[in-house]
């Protein structure tokens, strides 16, 4: 496919974890294919919802800027799953930081596996539940870069884990999100400082509530969530310039 006059290569990868077969989405532009120097790479993960075509087209425009990225999948089978479901499934998962770490450290070994990734230029970045995956696999001591959270889950089963991350922290958060109020937002801060984490901010949007960043989340109704045309900008923005900082892409 084509994107922004750059030719993608994008390809459905299946991989294991804990005996359940997940799909994630490839993403790498088709010119870098076969060359021998080696690109940044980025691991995103999705939201509460399953693996959706949000989250895959912002792997493929990253593919576009030069990085190398791929969507995991922490559901399985690569798709977006009924409310009830996934909601039964987030609340089993979200104490048990093990499990997340595992599933976060999967995505990672196919990320790196890919032959144009450098595994000491990787950066991870979450929506939603997918914002505390990224979180969890920076304070599982992964190699990153980077953990970029848009209306992410702020809070940890092992906070004191913080003390892990080497990474460099940003957490895009809306002022009016019912899921992460002032007090989550001022225990991440508190957790942040205690555990020495040596470079971490959080964007405050106003006026501005969960999923902004996904367009069809309104169809859904669900009360305080909304897509905000310009929090998603911003936020993206933001994201840009923080890879600028750690991982030295590409420029195109």
């Amino acid at each position: 496919m084509s994107y922004d006059r750059v030719v993608l290569q994008t390809q459905a990868v299946s991989y294991d974890v804990d005996g359940v077969s997940m799909v994630g989405h490839m993403a790498v532009d088709d010119e870098l294919v076969g060359q021998s120097d080696r690109r940044a790479g980025v691991l995103l993960s999705h939201e509460g919802g399953g693996l959706d075509d949000n989250v895959r087209s912002r792997a493929e425009r990253l593919a576009a800027l030069g990085y190398v990225a791929f969507a995991l999948d922490y559901f399985g089978g690569g798709q977006q799953l009924p409310v009830e479901e996934a909601q039964a499934r987030l609340k089993v998962l979200i104490d048990d930081a093990d499990a997340i770490r595992r599933l976060g450290r999967a995505g990672l070994a196919v990320l790196n596996a890919h032959p144009l990734v450098d595994p000491g230029r990787v950066a991870a970045i979450g929506f939603c539940f997918g914002g505390t995956m990224s979180l969890e696999l920076a304070r599982s001591g992964a190699p990153l870069r980077a953990v970029v959270g848009f209306h992410p889950g702020l809070r940890s089963p092992r906070p004191e884990d913080s003390a892990n991350i080497a990474a460099s922290v940003l957490m895009c958060c809306g002022a009016d999100d019912p899921i992460i109020p002032v007090e989550s937002r001022q225990r991440f801060e508190e957790e942040m400082r205690t555990a020495g984490v040596a470079d971490w901010r959080i964007e405050l949007y106003g006026g501005v509530g969960h999923s902004f960043t996904n367009p069809a989340i309104d169809a859904r109704g669900f009360p305080g969530f909304a897509y905000n045309e310009r929090a998603d900008q911003r936020s993206w923005r933001s994201m840009l310039e923080l890879f600028h900082e750690t991982l030295d892409p590409p420029v195109r």
